[in-house]
């Protein structure tokens, strides 16, 4: 393979990831985690399945970055759930100084790499892999709008029994309860949702995607969801990889586009070789851009929790 992405944190996430990216021959995958031994043996395991998947794309397992050295792409999922007694703030701090830590040594190994930041709270971390990696804008992206738009298009397509390829949705907003699901740009077949099914289920849907992590964690009990999320992130690096510029919701960092500034949240935009190309500004109702809005202060508090720690 020519290219080659750097996967950092062989859990559920990073594992599924790099199993997605092997078998679609995207490229090369190193899997990085500080388990020893974890990130070998399921790179190794993966590498096994390759003469059954039918693809030729080498995959290593480390516990060093020396093996992430000239990725063009580095997938970033590591970082701690919340656990019980955990305060928001302590989740924030723990994972922030993992974020840094992770974004630094990447930055001097791939000085050229797009970073796509899978890790929670999803659009805080982005910040602080902004500040730590030194890397221009463009070249620092969350993964958020295409995992929640993708849990969209899913419950759409089994409210209405139809094909989900025929189905497209979009999700602005940050990653979580203030996400805003926009109902008049999703559509089946380019028919408008809003002209399918009544304002009711419609609203219904939109709360489900709200929920849609929280709905997989109550039903796992001990885990939350990893094969959608690791999808949304291969379909990011499949058009980086291949520049195909599909425009995607992303979490992209603003500068006066939708009124916001100095703030990473989802937005829709062109990715290609150089990561985000263009950020998509769509015209919004006052009611969308409120809940916009809210959204982004959502945000900006986690960053401004930051700035204190």
């Amino acid at each position: 393979m020519d290219k080659k992405v750097t996967v950092v944190g062989a859990g559920n996430v990073g594992a599924t990831a790099a199993q997605r990216l092997a078998e679609k021959e995207l490229c090369d995958v190193v899997l990085i985690d500080i388990i020893e031994g974890v990130p070998q043996g399921k790179a190794l395991d993966l590498a096994e399945a390759a003469p059954i998947e039918k693809h030729d794309a080498r995959l290593t397992g480390a516990n060093d970055y020396d093996a992430s050295e000239g990725s063009d792409i580095v997938i970033i999922t590591a970082g701690i759930p919340r656990k019980p007694g955990m305060s928001r703030d302590d989740l924030l701090k723990t994972n922030a100084g993992i974020m840094k830590d992770v974004t630094q040594k990447i930055a001097k190994l791939s000085p050229e790499a797009v970073l796509i930041i899978v890790s929670n709270p999803l659009d805080a971390m982005c910040h602080v892999a902004y500040d730590a990696s030194g890397f221009p804008k463009n070249r620092v992206i969350g993964m958020a709008g295409v995992l929640d738009s993708a849990r969209f298009r899913a419950f759409i397509s089994m409210e209405l029994n139809v094909s989900i390829e025929n189905t497209h949705a979009f999700v602005l907003g940050g990653h979580g309860d203030t996400m805003v699901p926009l109902p008049r740009y999703s559509t089946v077949a380019g028919i408008p949702i809003t002209e399918l099914m009544p304002k009711e289920r419609i609203d219904a849907l939109v709360q489900r995607t709200a929920n849609g992590g929280a709905e997989i964690v109550g039903l796992l009990k001990t885990g939350s969801a990893y094969y959608a999320p690791a999808s949304a992130a291969v379909e990011m690096a499949e058009s980086i990889l291949k520049d195909k510029k599909k425009i995607l919701p992303c979490a992209a960092y603003l500068e006066g586009e939708y009124g916001f500034n100095d703030l990473f949240i989802g937005v829709p935009v062109k990715l290609g070789t150089n990561g985000v190309e263009e950020i998509i500004e769509i015209t919004l109702t006052d009611e969308e851009q409120t809940a916009l809005a809210k959204s982004a202060d959502a945000v900006r508090e986690l960053v401004e929790v930051l700035k204190k720690l």
